[in-house]
C-alpha cells in the first residue's frame, strides 16, 4: 500500500515496526522516520495500518501525555481492522486532543493491495473525509463513505461476514467433492463457469485444487476478524450462526499448526473432522 502511494508521487514519510520493511519504500523516494513521533511531527495526515488494537495502542503510546502532542492538529486515519467500540474510543480521544479521526478499513488481501484494487470504507466527519479521500485513491479501486465512526469498521465486518462464510463454503464444497471422489479440476471449472464465480472464488478455488496454502489472507488474521464479527453481533444482540461455525473451524485449523497458512487451509479442519476412507 505504501509503495503504491510512493509511486503515485505522494510526499511520504514512513515508519514500520520491522525497520527492514521500509527499505523498499526508501528506494521509491519515501523518507524513513526513525520513530513514530517523527512521522507525526512531519505530517498533516497519518495513515495507520497495524495488526490490531493492542499494537496500535502501543505505537501511539495512548496512555501517556505524549499522545495529545502527536495528534493535535493532525488527521489520524485508522486503516486496520479493530473492534468498532475501540475505534470509537480512539476517535473521542483524538478529538479531545484537538485532532481529527477517520476510519478507513479496506477490503482485499495481498493481491488487491499490491495492484491498488482495495475497497476502502471511510467513516468520520465529511470535511475530514474530503481531505483523506484523494490520498487513498492510489490504493483503491473504490472508496465508499459509510457515515460516522465506527460505521467504517462495522461495514468492514459486514463485508467480512460474507467473505469468511463464502470461502469456508468453498472449502466445504471441495471437501464434499473429494470425499465423493469427484474430479476437483472439473469442480473448479464448473464453479468458474457458473453464476457464483468471483475473483475470490477463482483465487481460493485454485489454491484448494493445488493445495497451495501460501498466505494471501492467513488463518490467523481470519480468525481474528471472525472473533470481531461474533463479538459485534453479540453486542448488538443478533445471531451469527454461520460465523459461529466458521469460528470453530478456523480455531481448529489454527490449533492444528496452520495459523500462518492461507484461509483456504480451513479445509483441513473439515478433513480432521471426517473419517478416513
Amino acid at each position: 500500500m505504501a509503495l503504491n502511494l510512493a509511486r503515485a508521487g505522494t510526499d511520504l514519510i514512513v515508519w514500520n515496526r520491522s525497520p527492514a520493511a521500509a527499505e523498499a519504500l526508501r528506494a521509491e523516494g519515501a523518507a524513513v522516520a526513525p520513530a513514530v513521533p517523527d512521522v507525526f511531527a512531519r505530517s498533516e495526515v497519518v495513515l495507520m495500518m497495524l495488526a490490531d488494537d493492542r499494537v496500535t495502542d502501543q505505537v501511539l503510546d495512548r496512555d501517556s501525555a505524549a499522545f495529545a502532542d502527536l495528534v493535535t492538529g493532525r488527521t489520524l486515519v485508522q486503516m486496520g481492522t479493530t473492534a468498532p467500540a475501540w475505534s470509537r474510543g480512539l476517535a473521542e480521544q483524538v478529538a479531545d486532543a484537538g485532532g481529527h479521526y477517520v476510519e478507513a478499513p479496506v477490503s482485499g488481501s495481498r493481491v488487491p493491495a499490491e495492484t491498488a484494487q482495495l475497497v476502502a470504507m471511510l467513516a468520520g466527519a465529511d470535511t475530514d473525509l474530503d481531505v483523506v479521500t484523494p490520498l487513498l485513491r492510489p490504493l483503491c479501486r473504490e472508496i465508499v463513505r459509510c457515515g460516522p465512526v465506527p460505521n467504517g469498521l462495522l461495514m468492514k465486518l459486514a463485508v467480512n461476514t460474507f467473505l469468511i462464510s463464502m470461502v469456508t463454503g468453498l472449502a466445504e464444497a471441495f471437501h464434499f467433492a473429494e470425499r465423493h471422489r469427484l474430479d476437483l479440476a472439473t469442480l473448479l471449472a464448473a464453479l468458474d463457469a457458473g453464476p457464483m464465480a468471483s475473483p475470490v472464488s477463482r483465487l481460493k478455488g485454485r489454491k484448494l485444487l493445488d493445495r497451495d496454502f501460501t498466505a494471501q489472507a492467513s488463518i490467523r488474521d481470519v480468525l481474528y476478524n471472525n472473533h470481531l464479527i461474533v463479538e459485534a453481533a453479540e453486542t448488538a444482540g443478533i445471531p451469527s450462526p454461520l460465523l459461529d461455525a466458521c469460528l470453530e473451524l478456523y480455531a481448529e485449523t489454527s490449533s492444528a499448526g496452520h495459523a500462518s497458512d492461507d484461509m483456504a487451509a480451513v479445509i483441513q479442519a473439515l478433513e480432521m473432522r471426517s473419517p478416513h476412507l
